[in-house]
Formats: C-alpha cells, structure tokens, sequence
C-alpha cells in the first residue's frame, strides 16, 4: 500500500510559467512512484486540458474541476453534475454585466460569447478561447464546472448564488463556478474514501485560491514561494517558488524523493 499521497495544483505550481512541466518536475513524479507514494493531480483544470501533462508525468489519479470529477487509476469514482437549468439561470444573470460564460464537460469546452475579458483570461492561462455554441453542448454533455469570466462583479454573483454554486477566483480576469460545497478538499476526500487509502498521509502542494480548501485539509500543507500571501498561511512548509526547484524542494524537505 501507498506510503503516502502527494497532491498537485498545476498552474504556477506543477507548471512552469509556460504551463508546462519542467524535465526535473517529471522525472520527481516517476521518482515518487518507485518511493511508493501516490501521486494526484488536483486541479481547477478539467481532464480534456491536461492530457499532455498526464502523459508526461506518468499520473493517472486526478481531483479535477476544483474536486468536481475524480479519477484514481483512470478510472472515475466522484462526479458533481451542474444542474443545465441553474446553468441557463446563471448565464442570464451574467448576461446582465456583459460577463460570458464557460461550460465545461471533463472532455470538451463552449462559452457563450467571446468578449476583451475572456480574450484576456485565456490569454493568461495560456489556453485557446472555447467555440461558442453552449446550448447543445450542453444537452449532450455532463456539466460540472463553469468559468465566469468577469471583472468586478465577484460579490453580486456570490451574494445571488449563495448555496446553490462555490467560487474560486484564479485568475484577473475570472472566477471558477461548481456545485455548492464543491471544492479540491472535497474531491480528495472522494478519493481516498473510494480507493480505501484511508489513513495514508496526505501532501498538498498549492499556490492560490482554489486550493486553500486541499492545504486546510491535507495532513502536510505545502505552498510555493510565489503563492499568493494569504495562502501562505495555510502551509506547513513554504518552498521555494514553481520556477525555482519549487516542487523538488518540497517533496526532498519531506523526504518524499
């Protein structure tokens, strides 16, 4: 049995600044696998985004979605579906700020309507801006996640949606949107509970808002340097920054490779 677990954030954790994994960051989570610790992906990207990181680190047991669809060993074990009438309701409220709307499926995307600000937000992520045409994707795909893309207006939505959907601002130019209560805490507790790994100890290794949920919860809280400051109140353990050996720092200080 697993020694431990090690959960990953990817953007500006995981990732370079390129949003790619560096060689040494890759060859620490093969490195992981051979010391008998169980690597994670947990993320607010969904799995048609990370395939390629997939591949690379060998990882196939991912919390995606901010914990709202769960893999362990490819195989899925928790999903949190949005609600398509909440769905529409909440993109009609957007509407009322000129704010689009992203739909995502763990294998595709859509938006609304493409404006300056979801240019922006993609651009930031280094991603490409979804194809329009939300209604029929909709009708033929599980939702289990949302991205507003909005400046501004992060009280009128969470004030409006208060029990019904969780936000996580990551970006300047956006906020992510999944169920009510869902969040990376709740993911990784799906998986553990649905692997039967109860008891291993647990790493996290975040930057950002999304993960305070993962760091208050993991047994061994690990933020990187260039974290945002009041993230870094929730580490054990500060390592150094993504681009600077951030990764291989913290998981040598814990004796993990």
């Amino acid at each position: 049995m697993y020694k431990g677990i090690a959960f990953f954030d990817l953007d500006h954790t995981l990732l370079n600044e390129q949003t790619k994994v560096d060689d040494e960051v890759a060859n620490a989570m093969h490195q992981l696998r051979a010391n008998n610790v169980l690597p994670v992906i947990s993320t607010g990207r969904n799995i048609f985004e990370i395939t390629t990181i997939l591949e690379r680190t060998g990882i196939d047991s991912v919390v995606s979605a901010n914990g709202s669809f769960v893999t362990f060993e490819s195989k899925p074990v928790y999903e949190a579906v949005l609600d398509n009438f909440k769905i529409q309701e909440f993109m009609d409220y957007a509407k009322t700020f000129d704010d689009s709307v992203t739909v995502y499926s763990n294998e595709d995307y859509r938006i609304n309507m493409v404006n300056e600000t979801v240019k922006n937000n993609y651009a930031s992520i280094n991603t490409p801006v979804p194809p329009v045409g939300t209604e029929e994707f909709m009708a033929n795909n599980k939702i289990y996640m949302m991205v507003v893309n909005t400046v501004g207006h992060d009280d009128d939505y969470i004030n409006k949606y208060d029990g019904v959907f969780t936000f996580f601002r990551n970006t300047p130019y956006s906020m992510d949107v999944v169920a009510a209560g869902g969040s990376k805490k709740r993911g990784i507790i799906e998986l553990v509970k649905n692997a039967k790994l109860e008891g291993v100890p647990t790493y996290g290794f975040g930057d950002g808002n999304n993960d305070i949920p993962m760091l208050e919860h993991v047994d061994h809280p690990v933020v990187m340097g260039n974290g945002l400051p009041h993230v870094k109140e929730y580490a054990e353990f500060i390592t150094t920054n993504n681009t600077d050996h951030g990764i291989v720092n913290g998981l040598k200080h814990f004796d993990l490779i």
